[in-house]
């Protein structure tokens, strides 16, 4: 007998025993008289000896609830923590276990009073719902047994039905699983991680897309193919349509991320899986739900943060062929919104979030996500604050609550008190009037009250970013980050994708100045389609310019791109991470190949090429005398810097407050690059948090830096600073100030600022 033979027969054995778990389940008895039923027919039709089902109560604690097999006087008598014997070492990975000798294994817990000395094999699955282990569903024989994939895959497979049943509430009340360390009507903060910054305030919506199955069994499996055929065909059209939008047309990383998920929805592994999983008998629904289920089991231990969010790109088509399967919207977007809502959810894909009135969203709260899943490039581009990883979230709200979301400082209240309300109606009208402030001086200078000017540059890595250089009255783009076009395509995209795209920007700058800096990739950016080995320190690993030259064939194309998108204007192009000048070098010598080549082929040139490099490794500083008669101008990227500088994670918590970028050390490395630099008459400026915040601006100015490159949003606080300051009491003042032995200086410059009317 073949493997396709032994398959059909063991899907024609899966559909029996669902028929008859389905059947109990059906019946109008209780809850645990269902579960005594449901293990006797698993046993029974796995040929097994024994069939127990185990219950996660509070604490993370598995209960057996019902046994076949196993003593009877054990029932809710034996407990296991999560984690503990085999039975928690399953609910603890949320992954099956076949094995044939089960007392042999190092996690084997023995609990006398069931009697299950005598059985030697066990197999086990998690009963998961919602992503989560509620429970585990285990079957034991006497003899050793060597479990095959499709008893592995059937069990797994009941186990979906027994979760409908375990989540009900009938077993174990939903309530016992919640927090408990608060009641619910109190107000609540929770802290996140600010995706988009931004504040708002509105009504709590949850997204909550989960469609509710009532049938899993298929009584015709030809008519469930056909239905699974329809719907996917439904669910391709909208997604056309929502291509096809008329404020999604234009080109950007929003679009591309778009695209990208539309060739998700066509993967050929993820509907083979659907399609097999069929075979076992399960309605379209069911089998849907059913991969969705193994698929976040599988990814639940994944730390690549890459690989998570298309995972979320999964869940998210999963939830919307649901819905098309089911005939209707499904999630809060099908209902009607109220004017200010804030949308909660676990997690989210970009098309979900597209499916609401952007009208009335104010803000967007998840449970998951980081400053690169694609729904956040969404979100940037819809200009909607947006925070991230704020944990329980779910269980501490309520539909239409009040909610204040302070993205600015990764945070939120729900139900906040009437003075909380109060402070943020203030600070949301004051930011209005600054807002409206900084936009009546978008045309003024930024020059100091004693006439020195300071050029204010923004940051970008998004088209949609490069609309507020009309808005903030910024003077170019100090910094665009190459590396995103990358980080939400498939696959490498060619010199002739790349061309267009940079010409965009270019259009989009117009006669303003934008730097390029090459591809960053690695560390902490990551690209699917790019094996990257595995780094006890990702941060000062293989990443940046180290991957561009030991893949020259990247940069080659990249900078190739840039030539020929820059035709007739001015080119500034800067290597980021140079440890030393031979990387530079060798960086540099890689853009005069590519010039060359550009010549034999008759492109037409840039009018002018600027080649520069970022400082962010210490080492380099004390190699400026060699490297800046190289250089066509310099950039500081502080972000990397001082986290270099002071070998601190600048992702970790728990340093994040432990030293402070304005201390004497900072600034005087800082003002020791200033004068090299000026010295050697080559351009210097900063990117970076530290030039986008006021009091840190106005020391950076009072060292000497004449150029800061910010967030778009820093445009105009910094810009309001540089035009309150007068420079001849400062500079005098930084120079006495980094002569002391002071941990931080930041309460001496804040004084300063108070008693001369800087603008901080």
């Amino acid at each position: 007998m073949d493997r396709g033979q032994q398959r059909g027969g063991s899907w024609s054995g899966a559909r029996r025993v669902l028929k008859s778990v389905r059947d109990v389940m059906a019946a109008s008895r209780s809850a645990q008289a269902r579960l005594d039923q449901v293990v006797k027919v698993i046993a029974g039709g796995m040929v097994a000896e024994v069939c127990s089902v185990y219950v996660q109560r509070a604490g993370d604690v598995l209960e057996l609830f019902a046994t076949e097999g196993l003593k009877p006087e054990a029932v809710h008598v034996t407990r296991l923590r999560v984690g503990e014997g085999l039975v928690g070492d399953i609910a603890a990975h949320a992954r099956p276990l076949a094995i044939a000798d089960a007392q042999s294994h190092p996690a084997f817990a023995y609990r006398p009073e069931t009697g299950e000395e005598i059985y030697h094999s066990l197999m086990g699955v998690p009963i998961l719902r919602g992503g989560r282990v509620i429970g585990v569903l285990v079957v034991q024989n006497r003899r050793p047994r060597h479990y095959s994939e499709e008893e592995v895959e059937t069990m797994e497979t009941i186990a979906m039905v027994l979760a409908e049943l375990v989540a009900s509430g009938e077993v174990v009340n939903p309530a016992e699983l919640h927090p408990t360390d608060g009641i619910a009507v109190l107000p609540v903060r929770l802290e996140g991680l600010r995706l988009n910054a931004g504040i708002a305030m509105g009504q709590a919506v949850l997204h909550r897309p989960r469609i509710a199955i009532t049938r899993l069994i298929a009584e015709d499996t030809a008519a469930e193919v056909k239905r699974l055929t329809q719907a996917l065909s439904s669910l391709h059209t909208a997604l056309d349509d929502l291509l096809a939008a008329p404020d999604l047309a234009d080109s950007g990383e929003h679009r591309d991320v778009l695209e990208t998920y539309r060739m998700f929805a066509q993967d050929s592994g993820w509907l083979g899986r659907i399609r097999e999983t069929m075979g076992a008998g399960l309605t379209a629904e069911a089998a849907v739900q059913k991969v969705q289920e193994d698929t976040r089991a599988r990814m639940a231990h994944v730390s690549d943060p890459y690989l998570r969010e298309r995972l979320l790109d999964f869940e998210d088509l999963t939830n919307r062929l649901l819905q098309h399967l089911a005939g209707n919207g499904g999630t809060a977007a099908a209902a009607g919104l109220p004017e200010d809502a804030v949308l909660i959810a676990r997690s989210l894909g970009p098309a979900e979030l597209l499916d609401y009135d952007r009208s009335k969203l104010r803000a967007v709260v998840m449970e998951e996500g980081s400053a690169t899943a694609h729904v956040s490039i969404i979100g940037r581009a819809l200009g909607v604050p947006v925070l991230g990883r704020v944990k329980g979230v779910l269980d501490k709200i309520d539909p239409l609550d009040p909610v204040i979301v302070d993205a600015d400082h990764s945070q939120m209240f729900i139900r906040p008190s009437e003075d909380v309300q109060q402070a943020f109606h203030e600070t949301m009208r004051a930011r209005a009037a600054r807002a409206a402030e900084y936009i009546s001086m978008r045309e003024l200078p930024s020059i100091t009250r004693d006439g020195v000017a300071v050029s204010l540059n923004i940051n970008a890595g998004l088209l949609a970013d490069l609309s507020h250089l009309e808005e903030t009255g910024a003077e170019g783009v100090g910094l665009y980050r190459t590396e995103i076009p990358f980080m939400v395509r498939s696959a490498f995209p060619d010199v002739a994708d790349q061309t267009r795209f940079y010409k965009k920007v270019f259009k989009a700058v117009g006669s303003r100045s934008v730097v390029f800096r090459t591809l960053d990739i690695g560390g902490d950016k990551t690209l699917s389609y790019m094996s990257h080995p595995d780094e006890e320190n990702p941060a000062m690993g293989w990443r940046s310019i180290r991957i561009g030259l030991d893949h020259p064939v990247l940069l080659r194309e990249q900078l190739r791109s840039l030539l020929r998108a820059s035709a007739k204007r001015r080119l500034d192009v800067m290597f980021p991470m140079i440890s030393d000048v031979a990387e530079f070098e060798a960086a540099r010598a890689i853009l005069e190949l590519e010039m060359k080549r550009a010549a034999r082929r008759g492109d037409p040139p840039p009018k002018q090429i600027r080649v520069g490099a970022m400082l962010e490794v210490p080492a380099l500083a004390w190699q400026l005398e060699a490297l800046l008669p190289k250089v066509d101008f310099l950039s500081i990227g502080s972000n990397d810097l001082l986290q270099f500088l002071f070998a601190s994670d600048r992702g970790n918590p728990a340093l994040s407050e432990r030293y402070d970028m304005l201390s004497p050390a900072v600034l005087r490395f800082l003002r020791a690059v200033v004068e090299l630099c000026a010295a050697a008459n080559v351009p210097l400026s900063i990117c970076g948090e530290m030039a986008g915040r006021p009091l840190e601006a106005m020391a950076l100015v009072g060292i000497g830096l004449r150029s800061l490159s910010m967030t778009p949003a820093s445009i105009g606080p910094v810009k309001s600073l540089v035009r309150s300051l007068d420079i001849s009491d400062l500079e005098p003042y930084l120079v006495e100030l980094c002569r002391r032995p002071d941990r931080s200086l930041r309460s001496a410059l804040k004084a300063f600022a108070q008693d001369h009317g800087a603008a901080i």
